[in-house]
């Protein structure tokens, strides 16, 4: 099992704890991703805003650079904004001549458009990944309940991510629940979380998120699951600002996905990540692998 992989900024960084678990899983199940050489930033927090050229130009030189290495596998991205990013320049390198030929004159290097961009649950949902995480899985996290957070940037715009199902969508939802989570049915599912509007617009982002929040408590929800390192980030780091401004009392733990995948196969929490969140995960992973969760 083979991908080239785009990691981006987020994983040794804001997201380290994703980095870290998903490192560990790929490890655990054979999948190897190998790592663009001399990657850049796909350019997510700035690119599109500062200008529609740069936008398009930073991911489409990864792209390029994927090709150059001859490696001849689909590249696959973990992180939401960076996909999203990805899948705007590979929609545009796999247009007309035309477009290729000015993408190609943007980034100074040929770029032809004939390497599929697909997103890590894409990868994870496949028939052979799907059995190595069966296979690896030593613990169950007996019956969790989940919210499945997608998040935006790995689903719309459907043009071009080509997911069919906006409103429901269920890759990670198959996931979990092959190590023992039991996602539950919610209505916030592909919403957005606010995003960079959280520096421009708090009071704004804050109310989508205080919503997620409420959504996910509402329908039974034990913690949030996600697959973005911004959602994460956010929901996670805010949930206590949302508490206190809001008079709320969310306690609401939130993983990255690949964290649970990894305490399934045998990872301790540091290894997995889950001690440095914000919000307290600790203790409902372990309750949860333990069978206590309630």
């Amino acid at each position: 099992m083979k991908y080239s992989f785009f990691p981006g900024c987020t994983m040794s960084s804001t997201g380290i704890e994703y980095g870290k678990s998903l490192r560990y899983v790929n490890k655990i199940i054979g999948l190897e991703l190998i790592e663009i050489k001399d990657w850049n930033c796909c350019g997510a927090s700035f690119g599109p805003s500062t200008s529609k050229q740069l936008g398009v130009a930073l991911p489409a030189r990864n792209i390029a650079l994927c090709e150059q290495q001859g490696l001849g596998l689909p590249l696959a991205v973990a992180c939401a904004a960076c996909y999203s990013r990805m899948r705007h320049a590979y929609t545009e390198a796999k247009g007309t001549d035309e477009q290729r030929e000015k993408l190609s004159r943007l980034i100074n290097m040929p770029i032809k458009g004939n390497l599929e961009v697909v997103n890590i649950l894409d990868v994870y949902s496949t028939n052979e990944v799907r059995e190595g995480i069966k296979k690896a899985a030593k613990k169950s996290f007996n019956n969790l309940r989940v919210a499945c957070y997608y998040g935006c940037l790995s689903i719309r715009p459907t043009d071009i991510t080509g997911v069919a199902n906006v409103e429901n969508p269920m890759l990670m939802d198959e996931i979990l629940e092959s190590v023992g989570c039991k996602p539950v049915e919610w209505a916030f599912k592909s919403e957005c979380c606010g995003g960079n509007h959280h520096i421009d617009l708090p009071g704004f982002s804050k109310q989508m998120l205080k919503e997620i929040l409420k959504n996910a408590r509402a329908n039974g929800a034990q913690a949030i699951a996600t697959a973005c390192p911004l959602c994460m980030m956010n929901i996670d780091m805010r949930q206590a600002e949302i508490n206190k401004d809001y008079n709320e009392n969310f306690d609401m733990p939130v993983f990255f996905f690949t964290e649970l995948l990894a305490l399934s196969m045998g990872a301790n929490i540091k290894k997995a990540g889950v001690s440095t969140h914000f919000h307290p995960a600790v203790k409902l992973a372990e309750q949860a692998l333990a069978g206590k969760a309630g």
